[in-house]
Order: structure tokens, then C-alpha cells, then sequence
């Protein structure tokens, strides 16, 4: 006979087995800062954008980190040479979750997700 502490198939074994340990985004590393994330924070080129990516590779309005519900999201806003994430090329607009650690490369910047 197998002894459990917590039974699996009870209302609480089956909530405790759902809650998954996830650190919270809350910050985005930039060329040393750290910018407190917010629910809606612009990338780019040009000055009127939240984060200022002085960089020719990077368009002036080139991607947006929102948060939709309790999850933020990036996403690139057709810019010409793309956004990437952990090396990989996002589709232009799709939305693709962020997790902790995540680097968002724009031209030669690197954005650190913390």
C-alpha cells in the first residue's frame, strides 16, 4: 500500500498539482537600467516611444510588450527587420508570451526580461 501525504485525485491534491511556480515578470533590462514593466510599453527609434532604441536597424515604432491579463506579451509592429526573441525571428502581428529571462533583440540592442 502506497502512502500519499496529498492524494492527487482530492479537490486539493488536484489544485496544488495546477499551481506551477512562475517567477513574475516585472522589469525590462535596458543598456544597464531597469525599466519597471507597465501595462503597455512602446519600442523604437523614434522619440515618442517608452524605450528609445538609437540604433538603424531598429524602426521607429518597432515592437510593444503589453500585458493582457497577467502575462506580457511582445509584439512586433511590421517593422523591417524584425524582432527577435531568444534568437528566434516572432511573427509580425502575433503576439508572443514573455517569460523571465527572455531576450528581445532590436537591431544590435538586447532587451533582458526580468
Amino acid at each position: 500500500m502506497q502512502e500519499d501525504t496529498i492524494i492527487n485525485t482530492s479537490k486539493i491534491g488536484q489544485r496544488l498539482d495546477s499551481i506551477v511556480k512562475q517567477e513574475q515578470v516585472s522589469y525590462l533590462m535596458f543598456e544597464n537600467g531597469k525599466i519597471p514593466m507597465v501595462s503597455k510599453i512602446t519600442i523604437g527609434r523614434s522619440s515618442d516611444n517608452d524605450v528609445v532604441i538609437d540604433n538603424k536597424l531598429a524602426s521607429r515604432h518597432h515592437a510593444i510588450i503589453q500585458k493582457i491579463k497577467n502575462d506580457y506579451y511582445l509584439k512586433d509592429l511590421d517593422s523591417t527587420n524584425g524582432t527577435l526573441l531568444n534568437g528566434q525571428l516572432i511573427p509580425k502581428d502575433k503576439y508572443v508570451k514573455l517569460g523571465s529571462s527572455d531576450t528581445v533583440t532590436i537591431g544590435k540592442t538586447n532587451l533582458i526580461i526580468g
